[in-house]
């Protein structure tokens, strides 16, 4: 965040350093735990490493391919451009690439691995739903991603997961092939089934270890970047009013829609489809609830009120 104007959140800092810590805990659990049920530690550690270097080096593509976005040139669109540029003077901070997405669904996202290869992208829904106001407020949020640079944090966070999530998928399906061929060990080893249900085992509790910890780290950053924009900004409210009207027209979406990009929630302004009806829903959520949102938003108000 060095040189940006948006506010410095010392508890959304500590919260990436810890996870940081802590998935790099699992990550070596995970590698010991796989080499322990069976696997060659060569195969697992080229196997990490390839996961590893195309998420991180690929995100910000893969993300934009995803939600079939397009990167678009200020020709191409001069007012989500002048927001952009607008905002990103007043944060003196570099200005990213900008992307639309052609969907109904409101939202808007940032990605990328670094400052150099950032990207905010807004969907047409988004941008026939607000005024003006509240999209350079949807877009100051979006920007603070970038600066405080908890994007980079989440698209490594979410890497253990990916990796868990394949190998528990063909441990499961290596394991139910193994039974049905009636596969044995070799030399008095365990059988392949075995192994591969013991794959499943160590997947499955590191998946579930990044899976919390990302979650955790994600419904705090969208409370950083709510505060960071509503004093870039100077106005709180708008971003409330932008945050109450994405989410009430979410409901009128084809749940179709919704669901493709679920996916993507932990990046989104606000998410696609909420966990409703779950006693753990705020354990699994990537995003705070709406009412707290605006709640911290109406305080911030105040505040700016009364000159603090």
């Amino acid at each position: 965040m060095a040189g940006s104007k948006f506010r410095p959140d010392r508890g959304l800092t500590a919260r990436m350093v810890l996870t940081m810590a802590l998935l790099f805990v699992v990550y070596v659990l995970f590698v010991v735990g796989l080499v322990a049920a069976g696997l060659n530690i060569w195969l697992v550690l080229i196997l990490v490493a390839a996961f590893a270097a195309f998420s991180f080096f690929s995100s910000d593509k893969i993300a934009m391919f995803a939600m079939g976005a397009k990167e678009v040139s200020p020709q191409q669109a001069p007012e989500l451009h002048a927001v952009v540029d607008r905002l990103c003077a007043m944060a003196d901070m570099s200005k990213p690439r900008v992307g639309i997405a052609d969907t109904d669904v409101p939202n808007a996202f940032a990605t990328g691995h670094s400052e150099k290869t950032a990207v905010i992208c807004v969907t047409t829904g988004l941008m026939r739903r607000l005024e003006g106001p509240e999209l350079e407020a949807v877009v100051a949020h979006e920007l603070s991603h970038i600066a405080h640079r908890d994007v980079m944090v989440m698209t490594v966070a979410g890497f253990l997961g990916i990796v868990a999530g394949f190998l528990t998928q063909a441990g499961l399906r290596f394991a139910m092939f193994s039974g049905m061929a009636g596969g044995r060990g070799s030399n008095n080893g365990p059988a392949p089934a075995v192994v591969a249900l013991l794959v499943v085992l160590v997947s499955a509790v590191a998946w579930v270890l990044s899976f919390l910890l990302t979650r955790a780290l994600s419904r705090y950053r969208e409370l950083a970047a709510d505060r960071a924009a509503a004093y870039l900004t100077g106005r709180p409210s708008m971003l409330s009013s932008a945050l109450t009207k994405i989410t009430g027209d979410m409901a009128r979406i084809p749940t179709r829609d919704l669901r493709q990009a679920e996916p993507f929630n932990a990046f989104f302004f606000a998410p696609a489809l909420s966990q409703k009806g779950f006693s753990f829903s705020q354990l699994v959520a990537t995003h705070p609830p709406v009412q707290q949102r605006v709640s911290r938003l109406a305080d911030i108000s105040r505040q700016l009120g009364q000159g603090h």
